[in-house]
C-alpha cells in the first residue's frame, strides 16, 4: 500500500493506493502547530480503521509520498517518516525530486509542490496541452504545454477566502453557507451573496481559462484542443456552471504523488 499526503493551506488530503487504485481517502484540517507525534497519532487513528492495514503504525504501508504548501507541516511529516516509518521508502516533493515535468518558470523553486504534482498527473492522464484548475484556499490555474512542460499559471483568491472577506468587510453582510441559490437574481441578502460567489467564480474560471487556452494553443492552434481539468475540494460547486471544464478528477494531486513516488523509488 502507498500512503499519499497532500498538505494544503486549509485541508490535508490523504489517500491510500493499492497499485493504481485509490482504496481509501481522508480529509483533515491543516494545523501548522501539530507536532510529529500528534501527526503520528492522527495517522494511526485514521489508518487503524482500514481492514487491509495492521493495528500497528506502519503495518501494511510499503511507501509514502508527501507534498506540502506549509513548510512547518512538511518539517513535522519528515520527522514522522523518520521516527515511525523508518523502514518505509518515503518521497517528499521538494527541489531535486524527479517529476518528469520540465518547469518553464523564471524561478522553478517558487512553484508550489502541489501545482507541479497536478501537472504530472494531468500529463499522465490526459496529455498536453492542458489546464488544471484547482479549487482550494486559492484558485490556481496551471498550464501544461503540448510537450508536457509546466508553462506557468494564474493564482486567484479562493472561494472560501472571498466568502470570509465579504463577511468581515461588509458592514451589513455576514458569513454564509456555500450553496447554490434559487436563482441568479437573489431575493434576499444571503442568496444575493451566494449568487455572486457561485456565478462570479464560474465566470472567472471561463474567462481565465479561455485566455490561457488561446495562449497555449498559439498562432494557428485550436484552443479547443486544450483539456481543462478541475480538482480540489470546492470544484463540485462550480462544475455545473463553468462551461470550460472537460474533466473532473478529485484525486488528481494524490495520483500525481503516486506517479512521482514510482519515478523516484519504485523504478530506481
Amino acid at each position: 500500500m502507498l500512503l499519499t499526503i497532500d498538505v494544503g493551506n486549509t485541508h490535508t488530503v490523504l489517500g491510500l493506493f493499492d497499485g493504481e487504485d485509490i482504496v481509501e481517502h481522508w480529509r483533515i484540517s491543516t494545523d501548522a502547530r501539530r507536532t510529529a507525534d500528534e501527526l503520528a497519532v492522527l495517522l494511526n487513528g485514521l489508518m487503524g480503521m482500514h481492514p487491509l492495514l495492521g493495528d500497528e503504525l506502519g503495518d501494511g504501508i510499503d511507501g509514502i509520498a508527501i507534498c506540502s504548501t506549509v513548510p512547518s507541516v512538511l518539517h513535522e511529516l519528515r520527522e514522522v517518516t523518520r521516527r515511525y516509518y523508518g523502514d518505509v521508502p518515503a518521497v517528499l516533493v521538494e527541489p531535486g525530486i524527479k517529476t518528469g515535468v520540465p518547469i518553464l518558470m523564471d524561478n522553478p523553486k517558487e512553484v508550489g509542490a502541489d501545482r507541479i504534482i497536478n501537472a504530472v498527473a494531468a500529463v499522465e492522464l490526459y496529455g498536453g496541452p492542458a489546464i488544471v484548475v484547482d479549487f482550494g484556499t486559492a484558485t490556481t490555474f496551471d498550464a501544461v504545454s503540448a510537450r508536457g512542460e509546466y508553462a506557468g499559471g494564474v493564482i486567484a483568491p479562493g472561494i472560501e477566502i472571498s466568502v470570509e472577506a465579504l463577511g468581515v468587510r461588509g458592514a451589513q453582510l455576514r458569513k454564509i453557507e456555500l450553496a447554490r441559490p434559487r436563482s441568479v437574481i437573489g431575493k434576499n441578502t444571503v442568496e444575493a451573496m451566494q449568487a455572486g460567489i457561485l456565478y462570479g467564480f464560474a465566470g472567472q474560471v471561463d474567462g481565465v481559462v479561455n485566455r490561457m487556452a488561446r495562449e497555449l494553443a498559439g498562432a494557428g492552434g485550436d484552443p479547443d484542443d486544450v483539456t481543462v481539468i478541475a480538482t480540489g475540494g470546492l470544484a463540485p460547486m462550480v462544475l455545473g456552471e463553468a462551461s470550460v471544464i472537460d474533466e473532473h478528477e478529485p484525486w488528481l494531486t494524490l495520483i500525481g504523488l503516486r506517479l512521482v513516488y514510482e519515478r523516484n523509488v519504485a523504478r530506481s
